[in-house]
């Protein structure tokens, strides 16, 4: 599933399709997968990935004041993060839920955001990673915990939310009108991610060569491999 989110960035949803039905094919013939069990089919983010462009900080401020409570919430979060647009929606205290095993994390992964507040997220294919939000940002996202999780449905996927907050296709939305009535202009939420990893590229060459930053910030990000990231420094 890791290697399919990795291949989501750089092929378009054909190939993708047949990357994941050969693997499928191999788990099935191995016994790994019952015959009739599937993958989950994971979209291509390469049309996001190659129009999408990062915003400057003031920009991003203006488009969140356009934007309701919980909507202006999320983007400031996103931003933040890094998160696609499903994430938000998963959004949970790393003491609540481990994130998933990865045997090769860098050490500089988070450095400079020692203080800042863990949460885990859940990315494409169920995949869950640590990530985290400066302490200002985790306190208006508690006040907004509902007594209780609810399940809510994104592009035909259903996701278990705790928080009272925008995600998926409803803030992607919000987020393109608001740009578009304060900028005259939208890169889309995506363009956050951009925004988020070169940000973070120039931060963290403070701590390590430009190697081991794109490694980090990969990770952060939710990709394995590093030259993926690359997509989002141009």
């Amino acid at each position: 599933m890791q290697f399919l989110t990795d291949r989501a960035v750089c092929v378009g949803q054909k190939q993708l399709d047949m990357d994941r039905q050969a693997i499928q094919s191999l788990l099935r013939y191995n016994g790994e997968l019952e015959q009739k069990q599937t993958l989950e089919v994971i979209e291509t983010e390469l049309d996001e990935v190659t129009h999408s462009r990062a915003y400057l900080d003031e920009q991003i401020d203006l488009v969140q004041q356009a934007q309701s409570d919980k909507h202006s919430l999320t983007t400031r979060i996103a931003a933040a993060a890094g998160f696609r647009a499903h994430e938000p929606g998963t959004l949970l205290p790393k003491d609540e839920r481990e994130p998933d095993f990865r045997e090769a994390h860098s050490e500089h992964r988070f450095a400079g955001q020692e203080d800042w507040v863990a949460y885990t997220v859940i990315g494409k294919g169920g995949l869950c990673r640590e990530a985290r939000l400066p302490k200002e940002l985790a306190d208006e996202l508690e006040a907004r915990r509902l007594e209780k999780p609810i399940w809510r449905i994104d592009r035909g996927i259903p996701y278990k939310t705790y928080y009272d907050i925008g995600f998926g296709k409803q803030w992607s939305d919000s987020f393109s009108k608001a740009s578009t009535r304060v900028l005259n202009w939208s890169h889309g939420a995506h363009g956050l991610r951009h925004t988020y990893a070169q940000k973070r590229m120039e931060e963290l060459m403070r701590y390590c060569c430009y190697e081991e930053a794109l490694k980090a910030v990969s990770q952060e990000l939710g990709h394995l491999r590093p030259d993926i990231t690359l997509a989002y420094l141009r």
